[in-house]
């Protein structure tokens, strides 16, 4: 799907220019005629004349979409049609690429597409997840029930983000905050003491000769260890985007004993809320673990439930490859095995996900609660070593001192 740049005249005689996301030039002018434009220049962009949006905002969060999906379910239900309901949520909506999405998507429904058909045009926005249950709603007439579910859906998604986000934030800034503090002792603290002591003709023990080592490697060397710092930096973000990369980051999410309690539980609460919701609204159970899949974040749960459809295509219940995974809890494959059995998956799953959902809360709590004193030990060991640098050779010079 290319960009491209238009300029068209609307009804009122004025001209407008824009740019959107089409695979073709004449997909551009239907979509423009549609809307009762008068076509005058299509053109493909590059990156050069791309226009330049100051908005910087990024796709819309799960928070989002789930007021939404909460507003869609509440006008339509009071007799709104989709098309009024979809123009009042794009005036108020705030994330401006939220907003272009469900302007467009009212533009496409006028035309007579469906609503799910136009929500699947913009992947960036609407996640499948919401594509299929609306078109599971439309399917089965009850549109605003399955935007409801999914309002649910996308509020439990938020508050495990939150979640997760809470426990990593404070380790992140407590250790830039530290960094920062140790730069600054090491290049401008540290070396006046040293000028002190070196003017006074004091022996500078091993220690001390360490941190000034490193002050003057920082001093003397700083214009290449920063653009070595971010090469890293972009070298790594971009080996986790390769298939090699998020295998090796997702084993070490599960290798690390504080880490891989939370990422397991995070991702039994995740597959047990989705694929609920999607079975509640109708859809097949091989579709929707495929669906789930593609929402896991870790690659190894992913493709553990991409096995899994494999495996429910021949006729094996959905609990066996969860068991041979090795990736889930036994607890998640156990009640999922009972509720194949007594027919109450979704109940079960339903269940599995409000347990896991409470055990990440409590996860995070123990995560943050293991990290601060880990985090103080460290910072006390870095902020010992710079202190003991200092006051080293102030001890031998005292001790010289005395023995005069």
């Amino acid at each position: 799907m290319a960009a491209w740049g238009f300029v068209a005249i609307d009804k009122s005689g004025k001209e407008i220019k824009g740019s959107r996301d089409a695979d073709s030039e004449d997909q551009v002018k239907r979509e423009l005629k549609a809307q009762g434009l008068i076509v005058l220049e299509v053109t493909e962009q590059n990156a050069l004349t791309k226009d330049i949006s100051l908005d910087f905002g990024g796709n819309p969060t799960p928070r989002d979409l789930a007021v939404f999906c909460r507003q869609f379910a509440s006008i339509t239900r009071a007799g709104v049609t989709i098309i009024q309901t979809m123009n009042m949520l794009a005036e108020q909506t705030e994330n401006k690429k939220l907003q272009k999405a469900l302007f467009a998507v009212k533009a496409d429904v006028e035309k007579g597409e469906t609503f799910a058909d136009s929500l699947a045009k913009h992947p960036a926005v609407f996640p499948e997840l919401l594509i299929q249950m609306a078109k599971a709603g439309e399917a089965s007439g009850s549109l605003d029930t399955s935007m409801e579910r999914m309002a649910v859906q996308f509020e439990k998604s938020s508050k495990t983000q939150a979640l997760i986000k809470k426990a990593m934030i404070y380790p992140i800034v407590v250790a830039l905050v530290a960094v920062v503090v140790v730069i600054v002792m090491l290049v401008f603290v540290i070396p006046r003491y040293m000028d002190m002591f070196q003017e006074l003709g004091a022996e500078l023990p091993g220690i001390t000769l360490m941190v000034v080592n490193m002050s003057n490697f920082i001093q003397s060397y700083w214009f290449i260890i920063i653009p070595v710092i971010i090469g890293i930096v972009f070298a790594v973000k971009a080996y986790s985007k390769t298939p090699s990369g998020k295998h090796v980051i997702g084993k070490l999410a599960l290798k690390i004993p504080a880490v891989a309690n939370l990422v397991t539980k995070s991702a039994s609460a995740q597959m047990a809320r989705t694929l609920s919701t999607l079975l509640t609204a109708g859809v097949p159970l091989v579709e929707a673990v495929d669906i789930v899949a593609d929402t896991m974040t870790n690659i190894w749960f992913k493709e553990a439930l991409k096995d899994a459809v494999q495996q429910i295509i021949i006729g094996v219940p959905l609990s066996q490859p969860l068991k041979t995974s090795k990736l889930f809890p036994p607890m998640v494959y156990h009640m999922v095995g009972i509720g194949e059995e007594a027919g109450s998956t979704e109940e079960m799953l339903n269940k599995l996900a409000d347990y896991y959902e409470e055990e990440v809360e409590m996860a995070v709590q123990s995560l943050m609660a293991a990290m601060e004193p880990m985090i103080i030990i460290v910072l006390a060991g870095i902020v010992g070593i710079l202190i003991g640098a200092v006051m080293a050779p102030m001890v031998n010079m005292y001790s010289a001192l005395d023995n005069l």
